[in-house]
């Protein structure tokens, strides 16, 4: 008869990683099952340009890494994981060459904005300082699992995150800089500002992970995070398969639970739950470069020299109308919002001496099957100009490629799933338990369960809490 494993974890990307290193931390028995042939998930690094060039073809910067609370109780440094800060974790160029930015102190930051703002953003931030781990802790778990570490400090968190982020940028600042920035950072979530509510919430969780924790990048590329996992996962036990593919539930070895890094379709096929997820729907997608580069991103705002992450939209509006474009009209952007990241200013080691790498993407709709490349050039052009005499070579991926690199990435969706509707708190669908499914031995741990996408590996730390659970009442 074949061994009965405990546990078998099929996907090897930072949330399964992190499952089976929680369940491997409690004395469970646990295998990893991975179709690429390294582990890594949407926490990869790879040549994709030129050789010597080390790009993260997903995640680059981990403003949720340093200080998730499932990383923070794990010694992954001690398995090679090291963080890198930049000087300015953000910064926000404008054409006139002046820019707004987001730095460790409040104060830098709100300076930036002008006069006229800097004390509103103070004021909105500061009921939040020094209190990370409490709010973290809360905001990442499943909300209603158990009682809050700080009630007080989240009841009012809530009240203003609840609103869509154009409200709260409309109401509480004045001028463009202090509101371009804050649409910015609601921008991860590929979602319209004006009309999503709990926005708020993601622009506000961004700038205070920035102010405690920073923003890093993993000394020689994300592929550090996921490989520090796997060490450590190698320490207490457990083991990875990879270049093994999963069709169906009966190829895995025996178990008493199955736990799913997948998509949500993809785990119900698998597992033989025909149409579990009706409702699930995903977002629209990204687009994608990678740059190869002969020297530095040529900014004309000095700050953005500074800076490990660049986002790239000349006013609120901007933002606004990229965001609907590729979410409510199903277009390509005219004018994209572009998240850049630019590692090689921390980690020289990622390119050859002297030269760059730059990562940058736009928004488009899913399944999208234009080219982007022009108008993401264009607007990186409108902030640094000769950047393209500096370009060495590209690596471009839009929607299909993106989904070839990574089956969760469904039509082009990072973020395995859309922010939009229950969606935005009832993360595959509503549930008391938003990881078991019909199968009291399947469970869902990736990030298009909550607290939703971000290496940061709680969908992960939170399914083991729930298989943990189902396996004790065993």
């Amino acid at each position: 008869m074949p061994t009965m494993r405990d546990a078998v974890v099929v996907g090897a990307g930072p949330n399964g990683l992190t499952a089976a290193v929680e369940l491997a931390r409690r004395g469970i028995s646990v295998e990893v099952f991975e179709a690429k042939e390294t582990v890594g998930g949407g926490s990869r690094t790879e040549e994709l340009t030129l050789p010597g060039f080390r790009h993260d073809p997903c995640s680059a910067v981990h403003p949720m890494g340093a200080g998730s609370p499932a990383f923070k109780a794990m010694p992954l440094e001690r398995y090679g994981l090291e963080w890198l800060h930049a000087e300015l974790a953000l910064a926000h160029p404008f054409p006139d060459g002046s820019a707004a930015v987001l730095a460790r102190e409040v104060g830098v930051t709100a300076a930036s904005f002008g006069p006229r703002d800097a004390e509103a953003y103070r004021r909105l931030m500061a009921p939040y300082l020094g209190r990370w781990d409490a709010l973290a802790g809360d905001f990442l778990k499943v909300p209603w699992d158990g009682l809050p570490q700080g009630p007080l400090t989240l009841a009012r968190f809530g009240l203003t995150g609840i609103q869509p982020a154009a409200w709260v940028a409309r109401t509480r600042f004045r001028d463009e800089k202090a509101r371009a920035l804050f649409h910015g950072l609601a921008a991860h979530v590929i979602s319209p500002a004006a009309t999503t509510p709990a926005t708020s919430a993601i622009a506000m969780v961004f700038a205070l992970a920035a102010h405690e924790g920073g923003w890093p990048i993993a000394r020689g590329g994300s592929q550090s995070i996921a490989d520090a996992l796997a060490g450590y996962l190698a320490a207490l036990g457990g083991t990875v398969h990879t270049g093994v593919e999963v069709r169906r539930l009966d190829e895995l070895p025996p178990a008493r639970a199955y736990i799913f890094d997948t998509s949500p379709t993809a785990m119900a096929r698998i597992a033989g739950l025909g149409q579990a997820y009706p409702r699930f729907r995903y977002g629209a997608a990204s687009f994608k470069i990678d740059f190869a580069m002969d020297g530095p991103v040529p900014w004309t705002a000095p700050e953005a020299h500074r800076a490990g992450t660049v986002h790239l939209g000349a006013t609120s509006a901007e933002i606004e109308t990229a965001l609907r474009a590729a979410t409510v009209r199903g277009e390509g952007p005219e004018v994209p919002f572009m998240i850049t990241s630019q590692p090689t200013l921390l980690d020289p080691s990622r390119a050859p001496a002297g030269k760059h790498v730059f990562w940058a993407y736009g928004h488009v709709p899913n399944g999208w099957d234009g080219d982007l490349t022009e108008a993401l050039e264009a607007q990186i052009e409108r902030f640094a100009p000769g950047f393209r005499d500096r370009v060495l070579a590209r690596a471009v991926a839009g929607p299909a490629e993106l989904m070839r690199r990574n089956a969760n990435y469904v039509g082009g969706d990072t973020a395995c799933g859309a922010f939009s509707g229950l969606q935005t708190m009832f993360r595959p669908r509503p549930a008391w338990s938003p990881y078991t499914t019909a199968h009291p031995a399947v469970f869902l741990c990736s990030q298009a369960a909550w607290p939703g996408p971000g290496v940061h590996g709680m969908s992960g730390h939170n399914a083991a809490k729930a298989v943990w659970r189902r396996l004790r009442q065993r």
